[in-house]
């Protein structure tokens, strides 16, 4: 009798698997192997699936990416907040969701260090991964300049000093190894606070 195979199940469990293989030992240190015997597989049936130890990192990036939009798509759409309420909230929740896998932001750090040795345009690529969170914060903006909560600036201005606070909080998690974001908090509250009406 045949096994039953569920692809997406299998590809979800690899893809777990190997997250936590890659914030225990970094991603200089995972082989493709390594992730084939830690899943149970052989390395043909791992390549049904991935074709290669970057593929798996970049799709675990995809899927960690994709959880934080589902969780920003909920705060967005809860109308009982105000504009400003939403940016705070959505900024929050980033900042937790760093705090809680400050070990994979620093396995990031490392992986895209060795890409830029490489060659490789690594702010196109960072670009590519964070495009729809900064395309969600534009949306609130714009809803919150509609509505008379916040200020007339220039969207893309106040997106750009928004994203700014998120990339220094990953400066201080993945560089200067702190392990709480109450700064950039603050930081976030503050400049949220200057463009509400």
């Amino acid at each position: 009798m045949a096994i039953v195979v569920e692809h997406e199940k299998r590809k979800r469990d690899i893809l777990e698997k190997a997250f936590t293989m890659f914030l225990e030992e970094g991603y200089e240190d995972i082989t493709y192997q390594k992730i084939a015997d830690r899943c149970g597989i052989t390395r043909t049936t791992l390549y049904v699936y991935f074709k290669n130890k970057k593929d798996i990192f970049l799709w675990s990036i995809k899927q960690l990416t994709s959880d934080i939009e589902k969780e920003l798509l909920s705060i967005i759409k809860n109308p009982e907040l105000t504009a400003s309420d939403c940016l705070k909230q959505i900024l929050f929740k980033l900042f937790d969701i760093a705090e809680n896998n400050q070990v994979f932001f620093k396995v990031l750090l490392n992986y895209l260090v060795q890409l830029e040795k490489s060659g490789a345009d690594v702010n196109e690529r960072v670009t590519r991964r964070v495009i729809r969170i900064q395309h969600l914060m534009n949306t609130v903006i714009i809803r919150g300049q509609k509505a008379g909560q916040l200020k007339h600036f220039s969207v893309k201005d106040i997106n750009d000093q928004l994203y700014m606070i998120i990339e220094d909080a990953m400066f201080r998690l993945g560089v200067l190894n702190q392990k709480s974001l109450d700064q950039s908090r603050s930081i976030a509250e503050f400049t949220v606070n200057q463009i509400k009406v």
